[in-house]
């Protein structure tokens, strides 16, 4: 029998291990072994102390994971638009 925190720190680690990881709560019970119940409050614990978010199509990953993908679109979206405008500005000039 595993303390919860034991079960935290498994959990944690698989996130940690595998970078852009979303899975659902069965794949996360099967994944280490352990009971809804006991699942449930690990990922309650997670979710509260900002390592893991809970995904609107019933997935968690990890939440640097997440901030991470989102401010790499937006450095991409960025970097696009100002191509764009160095093309556009270098047409006028021309």
């Amino acid at each position: 029998m595993h303390s919860v925190q034991d079960v935290i720190a498994r959990v944690r680690a698989e996130f940690i291990e595998m970078p852009g990881l979303q899975l659902t709560l069965e794949q996360i019970q099967r994944l280490c072994g352990i009971e809804a119940r006991v699942c449930s409050v690990v990922l309650d614990s997670l979710v509260r102390t900002k390592f893991l978010c809970a995904n609107a199509n019933g997935t968690y990953a990890r939440l640097h994971d997440e901030s991470i993908a989102h401010a790499h679109l937006a450095s991409v979206k960025t970097e696009r638009a100002l191509e764009r405008r160095s093309v556009h500005v270098a047409k006028r000039t021309a």
